[in-house]
């Protein structure tokens, strides 16, 4: 169920994230297909809340660094990314690839809690809070092999399967095949299935009982060479979390 007014104010946050600039209540309204005096009232709100300001008369509104402020303490105050930083930060930097953390949002979808960018002006680029299906992600299929069986089997018979790419595997017998063989190898993988030319690799870890996985994603050209360099590293980092007290 969405809530539709807050729904709203999220969608206020990203639009300002996306246009990066002041704007008219006007073209709030237009941007984000909504009547003006809707637009209006909770930008009065925001305002009146100090999570938003008036530029100059008639100049548009811009969001306060109160919400910025607001963020970074709820950010630095997660006891789970707090837990698993340091080491995603590691992997990172050994790596040298965009490295994941997430988690299922619903049994279908991955959701992206973390995301830090790899050091190369070309890589895999993403943002904490973004989804992406189960069956055709890295992620997505290291968290599906936490599922009981004939759960999994369920899930995904119910599923519907469409092709990313050409690569993408789009029945649950080819996926269950996939998801048997990648214990032994060392990671579960996209080899090209959702974005033709990337490669994810990801392994799953438990924390307070709970499914997690971390993902190293990169342009294939340039992962696929190290699969097995970059798999021991990522392993390592999940036992290490782990293990953590």
């Amino acid at each position: 169920m969405v809530v539709k007014t807050a729904f709203r104010v999220i969608e206020i946050v990203e639009l300002f994230a996306r246009e990066k600039q002041p704007l008219a209540l006007s073209e709030m309204a237009r941007l984000l297909e909504m009547p003006v005096s809707s637009c209006l009232g909770l930008i009065r709100t925001l305002e009146e809340q100090g999570y938003m300001y008036e530029t100059g008369r008639r100049q548009g509104y811009y969001p306060t660094g109160r919400l910025l402020a607001m963020a970074q303490v709820i950010a630095a105050h997660d006891p789970v990314l707090d837990r698993v930083r340091p080491a995603l930060e590691e992997l990172r930097d050994g790596a040298r690839e965009t490295v994941l953390f997430g988690k299922f949002r619903d049994p279908n979808t991955v959701v992206y809690l973390e995301v830090l960018s790899a050091p190369q002006s070309i890589r895999y680029s993403a943002e904490a809070g973004e989804t992406r299906p189960a069956y055709a992600n890295s992620m997505g299929r290291a968290l599906l092999s936490t599922l009981a069986p004939e759960a999994r089997r369920k899930l995904l018979a119910a599923t519907p399967l469409a092709p990313l790419t050409d690569a993408t595997l789009t029945t649950p017998e080819a996926i269950e095949q996939e998801l048997e063989r990648s214990p032994a190898r060392g990671w579960y993988g996209n080899l090209g299935e959702s974005i033709p030319d990337l490669v994810g690799l990801a392994w799953p870890l438990r924390i307070g009982g709970e499914a997690y996985a971390i993902s190293v994603a990169g342009p294939r050209y340039r992962l696929e060479p190290r699969i097995d360099e970059v798999a021991a590293m990522l392993r390592s980092a999940c036992l290490a979390i782990e293990h953590k007290g």
